[in-house]
């Protein structure tokens, strides 16, 4: 459809969903385009076939109606990627590989819509789609254990089967043997428990060896040790996989507490409820799972009786501080931007760029969690809240001051060296309404640095839509680390703006705009981080010290001690 706005013309692609089940080509998907009364439609099998061929094939439009020919000529990769980054939103991935081996299996009448194909080409142009999706979603994939080699196992029964009829399909075939083994070589790696290394989550289980070594994308078949805590705030220590149910991970406590043996009679009676500093809660379902990724920063999980919900209280080192000199002061800023550059990089290269469009179109109903997501966003929140747990816990003045001007200096660093996700953070925490009130601890900060902060803070400035940051993240070459909560920002609100579906319809400029986004994600990750500086003696220690921020979260705590250190009839 063809519409103007604001004088010049938008073209609104839609996939036709209704006839998914018929059409031969990817059971009917279509992109269809109208402009008044006329439509064309492309079928998709033309614009994959672009892929490493000289032209596209197979083109229907209506008459006086020469967009296609653009399309397919043009656009056919972006096409293609749009649909491989978006497809879940609107075709589940189950359904998507059963269309791919019905139309790589389909012969004859079955293959309408393929006029003018010959078998093989048509068999290869299913088969490059098919690479295409597996490469997309590996990592994702082999989240899955048995269920993830499958689909192409299955695939490769079916070509092995075709190569006397169609021998140029044998590199295809050797091709779809190795991707089976790929995944096939997770599933029994993931079986053998002795291979499997119990990987701890920042902040929740704190190892200093572990927390030295450099970060690997979570899965969900990843195990974890973690504690739960009771309302006497004792607690158990269980060993769970990331992506567990909570009801398993109630069995696991029954098991650990012996509730299951010595009193039969309550089994189901514990609930899991995450309990922030504040004292919020937060009671999970069963059914929900995952739930490790979600936890605040200094938020716990409890089992308890449900009528004991009201009685759990955060753990007393949450709710009480010792006032006291920061690590800070003995750590260059230096290396302490460094490290935290190396940490986010880690950290954000982890995040799978189809768990931004997950995180914002699926939620908790999502095939493949968020997880790595989960956790950048809650770095983002860790480091706000460690700059102003580490001013507020300074109780010299002079000390206070030293320490605004290394977070300023730090921040700096981090925007020199790209990292806005820590740039930006700092900022913030500079900016809790518990630090900013300190007037004395400001008014002992020197001009140069106050100008500098100043210029920050107009960075940070969400007026005209963030236009300070979009300036200035459009300005960098990669490697960025960007901000990642204006990224899902910017993603829900195209998500929330604008339909998914018009009836039977996908509307495919949406899909469009969010693979731009994602692809956005991708051009910043596209060349590597080096770091130029040379580890000090003492690198180690800051490197331990930046993976484990030891922050207050509370904002009431936090606004108490800032009440301390500088009454208000000061």
């Amino acid at each position: 459809m063809l519409s103007r706005a604001c004088g010049s013309l938008h073209l609104y692609l839609f996939v036709n969903l209704s006839a998914l089940e018929f059409s031969p080509v990817l059971g009917g998907l279509q992109v269809s385009f109208a402009c008044g009364g006329a439509v064309g439609v492309v079928l998709l099998s033309a614009v994959w076939a672009g892929l490493g061929r000289a032209q596209s094939r197979g083109v229907s439009a209506c008459p006086g109606l020469s967009l296609s020919a653009l399309l397919c000529c043009c656009v056919s990769e972006t096409l293609l990627d749009d649909f491989m980054l978006t497809h879940p939103i609107f075709l589940p991935p189950d359904k998507f590989q059963q269309v791919l081996l019905q139309q790589f299996r389909a012969d004859g009448k079955q293959s309408e819509g393929w006029q003018g194909w010959d078998g093989a080409d048509r068999k290869q142009t299913v088969l490059s789609v098919a690479f295409r999706y597996l490469e997309t979603y590996r990592e994702l994939l082999q989240e899955e254990g048995e269920r993830s080699h499958q689909f192409p196992k299955e695939l490769y029964l079916c070509a092995a089967q075709e190569l006397s009829r169609y021998p140029e399909l044998v590199e295809d075939v050797l091709k779809l043997q190795r991707w089976t083994e790929i995944l096939q070589s997770q599933v029994e790696e993931d079986r053998d428990s002795k291979k499997k290394q119990v990987r701890p989550l920042f902040r929740h289980f704190r190892r200093i060896d572990a927390c030295l070594q450099p970060r690997e994308a979570f899965r969900g078949s990843d195990e974890i040790f973690c504690r739960v805590y009771t309302p006497d705030h004792s607690y158990v220590t269980i060993r769970s996989r990331l992506s567990c149910s909570v009801g398993e991970i109630l069995a696991l406590v029954r098991e650990k507490l012996q509730y299951s043996e010595e009193q039969p009679a309550r089994q189901g009676a514990l609930v899991l409820v995450a309990v922030t500093s504040a004292g919020e809660k937060a009671l999970f379902r069963p059914s929900d799972e995952a739930v490790f990724t979600t936890l605040g920063v200094n938020t716990h999980l409890f089992a308890c009786e449900p009528q004991e919900l009201e009685t759990l209280l955060p753990l007393p080192e949450e709710i009480h501080w010792s006032p006291g000199d920061s690590k800070l002061h003995d750590m260059s800023a230096e290396e302490v931007s460094n490290q935290l550059v190396a940490f986010d990089w880690e950290l954000f290269s982890c995040v799978h760029e189809v768990e931004f469009v997950c995180y914002v179109f699926h939620g908790e109903q999502a095939r493949w969690r968020p997880l790595n997501l989960e956790l950048v966003l809650q770095r983002c929140s860790e480091v706000q809240h460690w700059v102003a747990t580490e001013i507020l816990q300074c109780q010299s003045l002079p000390k206070r001051v030293q320490l605004l001007r290394k977070f300023i200096k730090i921040a700096a660093l981090c925007k020199q060296q790209q990292d806005l996700l820590s740039f930006l953070a700092v900022v913030l925490g500079l900016d809790n309404p518990a630090v900013s009130r300190l007037r004395l601890t400001w008014e002992g900060l020197p001009g140069k640095f106050k100008k500098q902060f100043q210029q920050f803070e107009s960075t940070v400035d969400p007026s005209r839509n963030h236009k300070s940051y979009r300036d200035l993240i459009s300005s960098l070459r990669p490697p960025v680390i960007p901000f990642t909560p204006l990224l899902l920002k910017d993603l829900t609100f195209l998500h929330e703006s604008c339909k998914t579906f018009h009836g039977d319809l996908v509307n495919f400029e949406k899909m469009h705009k969010v693979a731009e986004m994602v692809r956005t994600i991708r051009r910043y990750r596209s060349t590597p981080l080096a770091l130029d500086s040379e580890p000090s003696p003492s690198h180690l220690q800051t490197k331990a010290y930046v993976r484990q921020l030891q922050v207050i979260d509370n904002q009431n705590l936090l606004f108490n001690m800032s009440c301390k250190l500088e009454p208000k009839d000061v």
